[in-house]
């Protein structure tokens, strides 16, 4: 591991790939602070300037844009009440409070370290644990990645938020759109409504843009944040030796849950901080400041949060599974750049493997450099109004689908999907395990035909190999855990009436 770490290093310390590390956590840095942006719309953004980048600095730099956006969204979380992320809604429980209190650089001094502390942890833990999946992967055949595909699929439709039938309908409909385009086992044209630009399938870029990027657009136009609230004064940005001692053990344990946690398919960025928060009220010697400012209310989530953010990545290393949206558009990233990622990637792409694990060390302390100082910086950035920020984002989204094929189809595609990503968010619906679907739907179906080619049509094949089987049952286990619970309560309600 020292040998590959070694590789990574000298990999990712050229300085066009540091470069870019810095651009990319400073990026995403600044989107997790502005709410309503967020990094799955940013990377669908910035995926076209990717193809003109070595993959590896590509990768390196939507790393750091991931990552850097779990920082950054504690910031206005804790100065503004106004979570810039979806997983710092937690942090404004107790960081909100204690900045009202007057120790707001307390609690962004905390989330930084904390977050420093555990992005360093998780990623020995993404380069210890990466060998080792990688390893048993080898040993899979078609059958046992199709079972692990359907896993991740039913995994990420269950600790989806809202319904589970409407994120299952989400997986579908992004299976089905990325079955889109020219079978390449037949050669058969399908469903692609007499487009002849849809021979290829339906377009990544579009479709990421589309969903994310103009949908978010047009949903905080719609919506608008109020950003003219007053910013709470930062102070002095320590911690008392009380506060650190304090802090220690709910970053260790914070760290812990999200490293475990950050593995799971779907929502397991956020249920990793409300996990943390959850443990952390229940173990504090401090319980009665909860909900006035306790400083393990916001060392825990975020410590959670970045260790989560982390691990995420060993799925889509390791496996080629994607944990959330994010990794989806890495996966997509990779492709367009003509690489599979899973377990035969450590062996292809060494220098790509090690050194995107190598730069998230690197990444983690340049985010500490950039959170800190520059404090004043994100302050202001808060203020700037949104009607100032749209125009250009909308301008570079036409620019950035265009510049991918040289298309207006693919223009058209990214407004398309834009009104659909829309109305999926009015109709209380999630476009992440659309991408999700979209992304393994192709695996998904190879992986099919593989496995009845070699079997000669037997299906049963699935059930006869122990692994295979293994990864079903625990699929149709986590469906059943899921429904049983909503048909009791429909049969309690109706007892009741």
């Amino acid at each position: 591991m020292i040998d590959n770490l070694a590789l990574g290093l000298s990999v990712a310390f050229t300085f066009n790939n540091l470069t870019f590390a810095f651009f990319g956590c400073l990026i995403g840095t600044a989107i997790g602070v502005l709410p309503g942006i967020g990094p799955v719309a940013t990377i669908s953004l910035l995926l076209p300037l990717t193809f003109g980048l070595d993959p590896i600095t590509s990768m390196i730099m939507l790393a750091g844009i991931y990552y850097g956006a779990q920082y950054g969204g504690s910031t206005s979380a804790i100065l503004l009440n106004l979570p810039g992320e979806v997983t710092a809604i937690v942090t404004t429980l107790e960081g909100h409070k204690m900045a009202r209190a007057g120790r707001a650089g307390a609690a962004l001094a905390v989330a930084a370290l904390g977050s420093f502390f555990a992005g360093t942890v998780a990623t020995l833990v993404v380069a210890m644990a990466g060998p080792l999946l990688t390893s048993v992967a080898m040993r899979f055949g078609p059958a046992e990645y199709f079972s692990l595909i359907l896993l991740g699929l039913v995994v990420a439709t269950v600790l989806a938020q809202g319904n589970l039938f409407k994120s299952l309908a989400m997986i579908v409909l992004g299976v089905a759109l990325g079955l889109v385009g020219t079978d390449l086992q037949s050669g058969q044209i399908r469903f692609t409504l007499g487009f002849s630009q849809l021979f290829e399938g339906v377009g990544f870029v579009p479709l990421a843009m589309g969903l994310f990027g103009i949908a978010e657009i047009i949903r905080n136009l719609e919506n608008p944040e109020n950003r003219s609230g007053s910013v709470a004064r930062v102070g002095k940005l320590w911690l008392t030796k009380e506060e650190f001692s304090r802090s220690v053990p709910s970053v260790l344990r914070g760290t812990a849950l999200g490293s475990i946690l950050g593995v799971l398919p779907g929502g397991g960025l956020a249920l990793s901080t409300f996990a943390a928060y959850m443990l952390e009220r229940k173990v504090s010697k401090h319980r009665d400041e909860f909900g006035k400012g306790a400083i393990e209310g916001v060392a825990g989530p975020e410590s959670a949060n970045n260790a989560a953010s982390q691990t995420s990545f060993i799925p889509m290393l390791t496996l080629g599974i994607p944990a959330n949206a994010v990794m989806a558009l890495m996966i997509g990233a990779m492709m367009i750049q003509g690489i599979q990622p899973g377990p035969r990637m450590m062996e292809e792409q060494p220098t790509l493997f090690w050194g995107l694990i190598a730069s998230m060390w690197i990444g983690n302390l340049m985010l500490l450099v950039i959170n800190l100082p520059l404090i004043g910086v994100w302050v202001s950035l808060l203020k700037v109004p949104y009607k100032y920020l749209y125009p250009a984002i909308l301008v570079f989204c036409a620019i950035g689908a265009y510049s991918v094929n040289n298309s207006v189809f693919d223009v058209y595609q990214m407004v398309l999907f834009g009104v659909v990503g829309y109305l999926l968010i009015k109709l209380d619906f999630e476009a992440a395990p659309l991408l999700i679907g979209f992304v393994l739907g192709p695996m998904l179906e190879e992986y099919l035909k593989r496995t009845l080619v070699l079997s000669r049509g037997d299906a049963i094949v699935f059930l006869e190999r122990p692994i295979s089987a293994a990864f079903l049952a625990i699929a149709a286990l986590a469906l059943v855990a899921m429904v049983l619970p909503k048909v009791r309560r429909k049969k309690d309600q109706a007892l009741a009436e």
